[in-house]
């Protein structure tokens, strides 16, 4: 039992501590990790060159197609719907709400455009306009007629390729037109016309 006024002393002595202990494993912990975060940068670098840009524009850099455009000339659309006639085309009348006209052998509607100049030897539809207007490929001597009673002749198209004319006028289709039949380029800006078996456009 204590006396009064006596103090209590008690030392405690600290077991011997080596300063270097502990610091190589800390050192090898953090070197470690550096590397690993060196690794994981230049990985997400790689990625990042790997990865091509994001297209720009509304449609994606054209992933998406515009909506057709019905200006001679300045069109821009997709493929035509319809496939153009073979060298040994054929050229037949058919009848439609519009009258008599003259359609290819599978069908499809063929066109003729005011800009062209009847009965001559070139064709005004250039550049864009042939996405929306594809010339009928093929040539006088090697067409097939069933009813078509114009002259039937060629010329060169602006694609570089054979272009067949009937009455004077180049012949195209529509790319609009989905299915044989359609007329949907029938007064489009009032410049593209149907054309009966003689080769006169349809206006109206």
């Amino acid at each position: 039992m204590n006396q009064p006024g006596t103090r209590l002393v008690f030392r405690v002595t600290a077991p011997a501590v080596d300063v270097n202990e502990g610091t190589r494993p800390m050192k090898s912990r953090i070197a470690v990790g550096i590397a690993v975060a060196s690794i994981a940068v230049l990985g997400l670098t790689a990625c990042s060159s790997d990865t091509p840009g994001t297209p720009g524009g509304a449609y994606g850099g054209g992933a998406t197609t515009p909506a057709e455009s019905t200006t001679p000339g300045t069109s821009t659309s997709a493929e035509p719907s319809v496939t153009p006639a073979a060298t040994g085309a054929s050229l037949v009348a058919a009848d439609s709400s519009l009258g008599s006209i003259v359609v290819d052998g599978d069908g499809n509607v063929l066109y003729q455009f005011d800009s062209d100049t009847q009965g001559g030897d070139s064709s005004s539809c250039a550049g864009p306009c042939l996405a929306n207007w594809p010339p009928v490929h093929g040539t006088a001597d090697a067409v097939t007629l069933d009813g078509v009673t114009g002259t039937v002749s060629s010329i060169t198209g602006t694609d570089g390729e054979s272009q067949l004319t009937l009455n004077g006028w180049p012949l195209y289709y529509f790319a609009g037109d989905a299915n044989p039949g359609d007329t949907n380029g029938q007064a489009v800006n009032d410049v593209w016309w149907v054309v009966t078996p003689a080769g006169e456009p349809v206006r109206g």
